[in-house]
């Protein structure tokens, strides 16, 4: 699992950046991708949080399995 700090959420749209703890990249994630112990409501900015590292089908880096720790 990587660990990053949530830069960016915006509820109403669903959609959402985490800056990686490894890198300097931003990472998409969408509110589908959280982990099921993890709320909407949790993601603020500059909450850290767990991902598990994936692609979009646009071939983005993005976050599924996301939690706050």
């Amino acid at each position: 699992m990587a660990t990053g700090t949530v830069k960016f959420f915006n509820v109403s749209k669903g959609f959402g950046f985490i800056k990686s703890d490894d890198s300097d990249a931003d990472i998409f994630f969408h509110v589908t991708d959280l982990g099921s112990s993890t709320s909407p409501n949790e993601l603020k900015e500059y909450v850290k949080v767990s991902y598990e590292p994936s692609k979009n089908i646009k071939g983005v880096a993005s976050a599924v399995n996301i939690e706050v720790i």
